[in-house]
């Protein structure tokens, strides 16, 4: 009995330490990438690099030969009679079995939608080149690189992520990227580069910005109406930099919303870097920045309080008072900071009371810390941001 029972033992002790050789069965590319997410999030880095990597070659293969079962149906005798007729092919295909094929074209289908071939089959074929390539791993397999410190490598890795742009399952991660390209360049002291790319993020996505596109730009009036929504862009501009510099900050935010979120941090960036590089174009940006931070703290206030209704700056701090997730989101955008280099932007170009403005309302915050500090030694004795000249940028 005793050995019967140390038999079994030893079996199943077999089989447990055995577990991870049956658990290595070939698993989709694209489940890959979730389990190499999961290792990543686990710090996990080596293990999750190896996913990412399997991910990146099975799906190669995989689409590699899809394309090559496609080019064997069109070889076919009966198949080239046909011609070019991405319609005729696909149903042909159907008719006659050729199984593979069908596949093939089910899956291009499933990726890029098949009214974008122009009903034809060279270019469904061309496209399968496009779908060997695999963003989505090639910007984990960086953020790998990144988070062990090879920056070289993870900015190689983004730019290959973004240079497949065109296939990627989700397009707005396009802007995730060229942020992430945009923080390196700012690691590496590469301020120009830094500055082109934050600025490709502006000109692509900020409707307002361009002078090419009517943009959505909500002025208040005095019933609390939204008399217009599609304004020229540079006429909104024109009129929201008048105010601001005319009015000052309170005003500004009485009359103006705009919400677009993706290029808040583009503009704040841009505007921190013109303003210590001593650059006039400071003031619009920043002024974008701040007026898409204030416009998503007075919509979040509200949805929680529908009869809100802005004032002025210090009112608005004291109704968002402990309210832990505009607290977050005001540290996420370096809201203080903001208003401070605006002024700092603003006395730049000449308009000192629109600048003094904003930092009188910054010495009243002490919970501003540094931008407190700084706001009221520029209330005392008022004075340009010193100018910081630095490697690898141009003036």
């Amino acid at each position: 009995m005793i050995n019967r029972l140390v038999k079994i033992i030893v079996v199943f002790t077999f089989i447990f330490s055995s577990a991870p050789l049956f658990a290595q069965a070939k698993i989709p590319w694209w489940l890959s990438l979730e389990y190499g997410k999961q290792r990543f999030r686990a710090s996990d880095f080596g293990a999750a690099l190896i996913l990412f990597e399997n991910a990146r070659s099975d799906r190669r293969i995989m689409y590699e030969q899809m394309e090559r079962d496609f080019i064997v149906f069109l070889s076919a005798s009966e198949v080239r009679r046909i011609g070019d007729s991405l319609d005729i092919l696909e149903r042909f295909s159907y008719d006659r079995l050729y199984t593979a094929a069908s596949a093939a074209l089910e899956e291009l289908f499933y990726r890029i939608p098949k009214n974008s071939f122009n009903n034809s089959a060279t270019a469904a074929l061309e496209a399968f080149e496009k779908l060997k390539n695999y963003p989505e791993a090639e910007f984990w397999i960086g953020e790998v690189y990144r988070i062990e410190g090879e920056l070289p490598l993870a900015l190689v890795q983004y730019r290959r992520a973004l240079s497949m742009r065109d296939i990627m399952e989700d397009p707005g991660f396009v802007v995730t990227l060229q942020y992430k390209i945009a923080s390196i360049h700012r690691t590496k002291g590469e301020f120009n580069e830094m500055e082109r790319v934050l600025l490709s993020i502006v000109s692509e996505n900020d409707t307002l910005w361009s002078d090419s596109n009517r943009a959505t730009v909500s002025r208040i009036n005095e019933e609390g109406a939204l008399p217009y929504a599609q304004a020229s862009a540079s006429f909104a501009r024109t009129g929201m930099t008048t105010t601001l510099r005319t009015h000052g900050i309170d005003r500004f935010l009485e009359m103006y919303r705009y919400n677009d979120s993706i290029v808040e941090q583009a503009h704040r960036l841009l505007g921190f870097h013109y303003v210590v590089s001593g650059r006039p174009s400071a003031e619009p940006h920043l002024m974008f920045a701040f007026l898409i931070q204030n416009t998503t703290i007075i919509e979040e206030l509200r949805k929680r309080r529908f009869d809100f209704v802005f004032s002025d700056l210090p009112e608005l701090i004291k109704e968002i008072g402990t309210n832990p997730l505009l607290l977050s989101y005001m540290d996420t955008v370096e809201y203080f900071k903001t208003a401070y280099y605006l002024g700092a932007g603003l006395f730049r170009n000449g308009y000192s009371a629109a600048a003094l403005g904003l930092w009188d309302f910054l010495a009243g915050q002490p919970q501003a810390g540094e931008w407190h500090s700084r706001a009221v030694m520029q209330l005392r004795n008022p004075r340009q941001e010193p100018v910081i000249h630095r490697l690898n940028e141009t003036p």
